[in-house]
């Protein structure tokens, strides 16, 4: 839908999710299969902020960022996933102006917080592998209470800026986003003004929340395995790698459906690659909130 402005210009007011509109076929099977992962997803996480919450043991450094992990994933998948689902069961999905700004700041918000805290939870392994007698002093609770709060704060600031940037932009038509949620790439695809100021800050935040981070936990790791490998009984090593055996395959398949989709130019962008990327990411999550139920998650 569009209407006019006092310049006489056409702006857009509602944008259409195209989704997976080109394979109706597969919309029993796709509304089935997001339908199941959001709910597993979704329950999985509130039982971990529960018993996290509600277990004394539990009440340590690694489980305190899984907490925050699990609240990041419900604000991240809630705010995609009902349009998402909406979509598969409508001949068209339409999404308000300001229904596609709000998504786009919670999607980037969580999704910006997720990786910080995969990197912050990693320095918790290094922390406890590498220095196990001064751990408690590492990550005292004052410390940690600071890292999840600057977490919270540097990525709602990162989100609220690349909302502000996407809102000062014009879209005049067409208005057809070429996938099930709003995200930064299509939309700026769509717009009939500059968007020069809007890649740059998407290559520094891609540069930042994927390539720095993940290097960041690449240099966490090194370290654990170089300690790993100098313990001398094979049971402290097992017991050593089962503290951050969990860790270790959620950062992969994160990174994995990130690097994919996003750490690209905007000019480059797949509308394909895009849709495969964010179901990957969709994934991930029941997998995040499975893992705890059949790993010992991470000893503290």
């Amino acid at each position: 839908m569009v209407s006019r402005t006092m310049s006489n210009q056409t702006m857009v007011t509602e944008f259409i999710l195209q989704g997976f509109s080109e394979h109706p076929e597969h919309h029993v099977l796709l509304f089935s299969c997001f339908l199941s992962l959001y709910s597993v997803a979704l329950t999985g996480n509130v039982l971990i902020i529960l018993t996290i919450s509600f277990n004394p043991g539990l009440h340590t450094p690694m489980y305190f960022f899984l907490s925050n992990l699990a609240t990041m994933d419900i604000i991240c998948t809630s705010s995609i996933m009902p349009k998402a689902l909406e979509g598969l069961v409508s001949e068209r999905s339409f999404i308000s102006y300001g229904g596609c700004m709000a998504q786009l700041y919670f999607l980037i918000w969580s999704a910006s917080s997720e990786l910080l805290l995969l990197t912050v939870m990693a320095y918790d392994r290094y922390a406890a592998i590498c220095h196990p007698l001064h751990y408690r002093t590492m990550m005292s609770k004052a410390f940690c209470s600071m890292l999840a709060t600057g977490v919270w704060v540097l990525c709602a600031s990162n989100a609220a800026i690349h909302t502000g940037l996407m809102l000062r932009l014009n879209f005049c038509g067409p208005n057809v986003i070429t996938h099930f949620f709003c995200e930064a790439p299509p939309l700026l695809l769509l717009s009939c003004s500059s968007t020069y100021v809007n890649s740059v800050m998407i290559v520094l935040a891609d540069a930042f929340y994927g390539i720095l981070n993940f290097l960041m936990t690449l240099v966490s790791y090194g370290f654990i395995i170089s300690s790993i490998l100098k313990m001398r009984t094979s049971e402290g090593k097992q017991k050593a790698f089962s503290t951050c055996s969990s860790h270790l395959i959620v950062v992969c398949m994160y990174y994995t459906s990130v690097f994919y989709a996003y750490i690209s130019p905007v000019s480059s962008y797949s509308a394909e690659k895009s849709k495969v990327a964010g179901v990957l990411y969709t994934i991930n999550k029941e997998v995040k909130a499975a893992l705890p139920k059949f790993f010992p998650f991470f000893r503290s």
